[in-house]
């Protein structure tokens, strides 16, 4: 027979061709075994304590067998081994129900005496220790650990390994919450972890305060986890993200990795270890920028969808296309921003404390807030301005300065801490960049729905036309306010109805697109996209012909999701969007009634 322990040893981690056949992975499993050794940690502080009870319950329970009593009728007798133990244990831990099985004599009395005395002390110092355990933070930890390391483990859900809990984190939280969608988190701060418990998320989110950079916690946070169907690397340290993503292509290079950096060196170094998707906020926001000032309406189109469920139609804005833009702040976001702004032909004023000489640029060195620097820079002939510091009070109190030299000025602003959101709000810059919504849409979009991302990848090359058309279609099917964007896959696995429907070849998108209570009216969504094989159809209209296999993406209500689910998986409900004939759902209705579904 085998030896048990070499065969828990196999079954727990593989050794050789039993680790291939267990794991197809090289996740670490260090943390797991100290998130199991909570128990010996504890057993480990309490042993003096729990040693000095038992002698105390040893000694007592076999002095009070060795001194004498006497019986009922009055014999002398001694209490066995059995009663002295029970009597010793309701008698110290204060119970109390007497002298048992006799009336004790003055020398069992004074015995049992200095025993309560004695298991006194032992108690009060086995209590001691252990409330100084409970404080210390080693324990703590390691019980947090613990719990932690069981909750991912009993996850049954696919779920993403969220790592940072900043400023980003939460706006991805509270965005993939919003979906529907599971989650796990880990950061370093054990401030933002307890920012994650005040949070009213629908899930359960299981969060460990750890450093992410180490493989070990992020197995434990759920890496190896055969349901994790992502890894985003959300912290403020792009050294950090860099190792997330380093640890995320080695040990699951199956898994989608999305990591923020704002960084060019950090992002080409990313980029050498599999394909992950890197977001450079600042990058980002002069893209952003660019469109918008060659397509007003193709951005603004872009900004709604990218902005989440909930979002209102933005305004359009209308950015100035020629004239000399005036930039505060030369760090890697002005450094970004101005190299986009020369791209669209503009010229470019910086002003900032340590700026040197640049090409042709007109370089202004000092501080923005000082009247006589932004005399200098001439902002009363400028068209656009920046405040790009990475200090709000710095970038407001220079958006007000500027307005007040020129206050027909576009204003492009950085928002850097969200508390500062209603002072920036107050102030109306024309764009805002905060960083944390940036990477938080662009996230969403990358994994909320498969053909979204797809979908904005087409749009820039559409035109102003068909955008602004876009926007006017969903305007009047949707409202102001798109709660939602999903996708649809046309098949017959929820209605036979539908297949037969679709083998017809004269399936129109226009039919099911209808309410299933009153077919005349449609129903309060808008198809952006049909995916059909490898072929693409943006907005396409209601006579195109539909097929088996085809993906649909759509926006609008939940309401609107509701019913085209019931049509497509209701043959009496598709019968009468398509046909207007009223069949009876139930499969004994129509043979009561004689009248089968309709031939679609």
């Amino acid at each position: 027979m085998a030896n048990a322990v070499v065969i828990f040893w196999r079954l727990m981690f593989g050794t050789g061709k039993d680790y291939a056949r267990q794991s197809r992975w090289r996740v670490p499993v260090d943390s797991a075994l100290q998130a199991s050794a909570t128990v010996f940690l504890v057993l480990r502080r309490m042993r003096l304590p729990l040693i000095v009870i038992i002698v105390i319950f040893a000694v007592s329970t076999f002095g009070l067998t060795v001194i004498p009593g006497l019986d009922g009728e009055g014999n002398p007798t001694r209490i066995s081994f059995f009663h002295a133990f029970y009597v010793m244990s309701y008698t110290a831990t204060t119970i109390g129900f007497g002298e048992l099985p006799h009336e004790f004599t003055d020398g069992q009395r004074l015995w049992v005496t200095i025993s309560i005395l004695f298991s006194v002390i032992g108690w009060a110092y086995a209590l001691g220790s252990l409330l100084t355990l409970i404080q210390d933070r080693t324990f703590r930890r390691a019980l947090a650990l613990q719990h932690f390391t069981r909750k991912v483990k009993r996850m049954r859900e696919p779920f993403l390994l969220l790592a940072g809990y900043g400023q980003t984190g939460r706006r991805v939280g509270v965005t993939f919450d919003s979906l529907g969608r599971r989650f796990v988190v880990i950061d370093a701060s054990e401030e933002n972890m307890d920012a994650l418990d005040l949070e009213a998320y629908r899930f359960d989110v299981p969060g460990l305060a750890a450093d992410a950079r180490s493989p070990d916690h992020l197995a434990v946070a759920g890496l190896g986890h055969s349901l994790c169907e992502g890894v985003l690397a959300m912290t403020n340290d792009d050294e950090v993200n860099l190792a997330i993503t380093m640890a995320a292509a080695l040990l699951r290079p199956d898994l989608p990795v999305i990591a923020r950096t704002v960084s060019p060196a950090i992002e080409h170094r990313m980029k050498a270890f599999s394909t992950p998707t890197v977001i450079n906020p600042f990058d980002r926001f002069g893209d952003h920028l660019r469109l918008a000032l060659r397509a007003p309406a193709t951005h603004q189109l872009l900004t709604w969808l990218e902005s989440g469920p909930g979002a209102e139609l933005p305004r359009r804005g209308r950015p100035p296309t020629q004239g000399r833009w005036v930039l505060c702040g030369y760090g890697r976001f002005g450094r970004e921003l101005a190299d986009d702004l020369r791209a669209e032909g503009l010229t470019v004023t910086v002003i900032d404390p340590a700026a040197g000489p640049n090409g042709n640029d007109l370089v202004v060195v000092g501080d923005g807030s000082d009247p006589e620097v932004m005399a200098r820079a001439h902002l009363e002939s400028a068209v656009g301005f920046v405040a790009g510091t990475d200090n709000d009070t710095t970038n407001l109190s220079l958006i007000a300065a500027a307005r007040r030299i020129n206050p027909d000025l576009f204003v492009a602003a950085r928002q850097n801490r969200p508390a500062n959101a209603a002072l920036f709000a107050a102030l109306e810059p024309d764009s805002l960049l905060v960083l944390a919504e940036v990477v938080a849409q662009e996230v969403y979009v990358k994994l909320s729905t498969p053909l979204l991302w797809r979908f904005l990848q087409e749009v820039p090359a559409q035109g102003e036309e068909w955008a602004a058309g876009v926007i006017e279609r969903l305007h009047h099917r949707c409202g102001r306010s798109l709660q939602t964007l999903w996708t649809v896959r046309l098949d017959d696995s929820g209605s036979s109805a539908l297949g037969r429907w679709l083998s017809g070849g004269q399936a129109r998108l226009g039919d099911l697109l209808r309410d299933p209570d009153n077919r005349d009216v449609p129903l309060t969504a808008a198809v952006l996209l049909l995916k059909h094989g490898d072929e693409l159809v943006l907005t396409p209209s209601d006579d195109h012909l539909l097929a088996d296999g085809d993906e649909i993406l759509l926006a609008g209500d939940p309401l609107a999701r509701r019913e085209l689910d019931t049509t497509l998986t209701v043959d009496g409900v598709l019968s009468y969007v398509v046909t207007g004939n009223h069949v009876p759902s139930s499969w004994i209705w129509r043979r009561l009634s004689r009248r089968p579904v309709s031939d679609l």
